[in-house]
């Protein structure tokens, strides 16, 4: 797999045995979709994988990006990725090994907020509807932030009422929707 965009255009990087990675047009799709840069913004990945997808929001400029993913073989090869491209691992990227979901509370309970959260939960176990419930729930976004959700098409996502859906694309057996935090007027 490659870097599509920014500093580490055209690089290689490692993929993990056993995992179904965002290919190149969904990754060009998701920074396209978007519709503005990510200098200078603060990026979530979730069930990272490979760290594709976070490794291109680094590319890109991204001032933080944080990298969570459960599986510890999946967790390496995400470190051994940021060694490849000479990413310095703890400075404006980090890596989680550790539960998506548990570790979302973990960030709000450090009340750290980001402008960009992205998840691709693994398909069929129907985690979609409830990491987005629980992205919103513990209040991580800051105001006008985006979440990125690819899900399996049989997955439908229940909008939570603070988010408003900005568009919702199929790309072979995924959906790729994106969520923007509403202004809360009272």
């Amino acid at each position: 797999m490659k870097i599509l965009g920014g500093q580490w255009k055209g690089r290689n990087f490692y993929m993990p045995t056993g995992i179904r990675p965002t290919q190149g047009l969904l990754r060009g799709a998701i920074f396209d979709l978007l519709g503005q840069d990510v200098v200078g913004l603060s990026f979530l990945e979730l069930y990272a994988g490979s760290g594709a997808i976070g490794l291109e929001a680094a590319s890109r400029g991204a001032s933080e990006v944080v990298m969570v993913e459960k599986d510890q073989k999946n967790a390496a090869v995400i470190r051994e990725n940021c060694d490849l491209l000479k990413v310095d691992l703890g400075g404006k990227v980090k890596v989680i090994e550790g539960d998506a979901l548990a570790t979302v509370k973990q960030l709000a309970a450090r009340k750290l907020k980001f402008d960009i959260v992205f998840y691709d939960p693994p398909f069929g176990r129907r985690l979609g509807k409830k990491t987005l419930k629980v992205i919103y729930d513990n209040d991580i976004l800051h105001a006008q932030s985006f979440v990125v959700a690819q899900c399996d098409t049989t997955e439908r996502l229940e909008v939570p009422q603070g988010l408003s859906v900005i568009t919702k694309r199929q790309y072979g057996s995924s959906y790729l929707t994106i969520f923007q935090k509403v202004a809360q007027h009272g």
